[in-house]
């Protein structure tokens, strides 16, 4: 069979991809269409033709796979949320595990490493502490909708079709968020609607209302509600929030951020708190961490406790070590491993983190964690020269936990210049991971990987391996 772009085919499903695709091979020629599960035989255009491989869009299944399960959510199968709610749970973590073994063989061409079954989280519904909501004054319409001409193409607030900016599902009730999320969401829609005030414009960028981010303290059942809007109204937005704050007795923050940015980011370059406090308070394990509106914080909090401890099972410190974590964004992994160290340095890029980090420190009394500003590749070298001269002591252990895209070269250049006893790298990535493996293995042996699940329904997975020096 001869795979052209823009015909059809009919294909079987044989696995999943990374990235959570279903993979077709026809005639050995890799085909990666979404919203299938290995088992579907289905009828797909190609919409993109590589020497190596293709891409195609589901127009509909011929015969669904034995695993196919239907998912809890009805926007599943569109939304980019949690799109694997077809798959049974352990089938989930079955291929997670996979995705995590077949990067580290093929990307990172390192063979026999052990990778561990992955740790599954407790709850796969409701377990998001945080959900970001576009407002689009051009909602996109699902499937049964089309057919109905009463069914005005208006305002929507809810998540983006994948693969595009401009076209959000107006959801009235997402699954992977605490039931109160979609009741303040309803009320939000219905207010807004009213105001007379225009939703965003994804294209023309024009109209009021951006987003909606609610955020959820598991710990102490609270929520934050951050409104955010293209201008100033005071107004407007503090009579939303009056009327949530009156409502909703679980809610202690409500925020106006306010952006003109064209680009589809919820920070705002003015902040103003309607409501409470500008911040929420959450726990992992007996720390407690303040969080404002755009800080960065786990978004399974109990599956972070979980990372969080095998991150510190192996540090297996004992007491007397000097530790450095590299992307240490609030604080978070430093205070978690505090009572276990003699000293954690952690260094951040981002100014607000650092900010966070050093007040999350203060409010667990905590004084043997020290955070530094500044880019990996300036700071560490000062760190270096720091700990020959004045401490007399190499570094320990290092941490480390980059974002998605992995270590810069230059950083790895360098941790492997101070060469640390012992790396626990903590990876949102299995191909960036595999990536950083491979240029460490050359002085460290791998010791274990252990994938943690903080995202059910979607092919993320979150992994912590073990390095020890050669």
């Amino acid at each position: 069979m001869t795979i052209k772009k823009r015909k059809a085919y009919e294909l079987e499903i044989i696995d999943l991809a990374f990235g959570g695709k279903g993979l077709a091979k026809p005639d050995g020629f890799p085909v990666f269409i979404d919203q299938c599960v290995p088992g579907d035989i289905v009828f797909a255009k190609i919409t993109k033709k590589k020497k190596s491989w293709a891409q195609g869009k589901l127009i509909n299944i011929i015969k669904q796979s034995p695993l196919r399960q239907e998912g809890k959510c009805q926007y599943c199968n569109f939304c980019g949320g949690c799109k694997w709610q077809q798959l049974g749970y352990d089938l989930q973590l079955e291929y997670k595990k996979r995705h995590v073994i077949e990067s580290i063989e093929h990307i990172g061409r390192l063979k026999d490493i052990p990778v561990n079954d992955v740790i599954p989280s407790d709850r796969i519904f409701g377990y998001r502490n945080k959900m970001e909501f576009s407002c689009s004054s051009k909602r996109w319409l699902l499937p049964e909708e089309l057919a109905n001409q009463d069914i005005k193409k208006d305002f929507g607030i809810g998540l983006h079709v994948p693969g595009t900016f401009d076209k959000v599902i107006d959801i009235k009730q997402c699954e992977i968020m605490p039931s109160l999320g979609n009741e303040i969401l309803d009320d939000v829609r219905k207010f807004i609607v009213k105001s007379g005030l225009p939703a965003y414009h994804l294209r023309n960028h024009e109209g009021f209302w951006r987003f909606l981010m609610l955020r959820h303290s598991v710990a102490f059942d609270t929520w934050m509600v951050n409104i955010v809007t293209r201008e100033k109204n005071h107004d407007v937005v503090q009579e939303l929030a009056d009327i949530l704050a009156k409502k909703y007795p679980e809610i202690a923050s409500v925020m106006n951020n306010i952006t003109d940015a064209k680009s589809g980011v919820s920070i705002g370059k003015e902040e103003i708190c309607l409501y409470g406090k500008d911040y929420i308070k959450e726990k992992l394990g007996k720390f407690e961490f303040k969080i404002s509106a755009n800080s960065f914080f786990q978004t399974n909090t109990r599956a972070c406790e979980k990372l969080y401890g095998k991150v510190a099972e192996f540090a297996a410190l004992k007491g007397n070590e000097i530790v450095v974590d590299l992307y240490s964004g609030t604080g978070t992994i430093p205070i978690w491993l505090s009572g276990q160290a003699k000293m954690i340095y952690g260094i951040e890029i981002v100014k607000s983190a650092v900010i966070d980090a050093k007040l999350n420190a203060r409010l667990n009394g905590i004084e043997n964690c020290e955070f530094l500003e500044g880019d990996i590749k300036d700071v560490l070298p000062q760190l270096k020269q720091k700990f020959k001269k004045e401490l007399k002591q190499n570094i320990d252990i290092m941490i480390i936990d980059p974002p998605r895209v992995g270590m810069h070269k230059d950083v790895v250049k360098q941790v492997l210049s101070i060469a640390p006893g012992k790396i626990v790298y903590v990876s949102c990535n299995p191909a960036t991971l595999a990536r950083d493996l491979e240029m460490l293995a050359t002085e460290y042996e791998i010791s274990q990987i252990q994938p943690v699940d903080m995202f059910p329904h979607t092919y993320h997975i979150e992994s912590v391996a073990l390095l020890h020096r050669l």
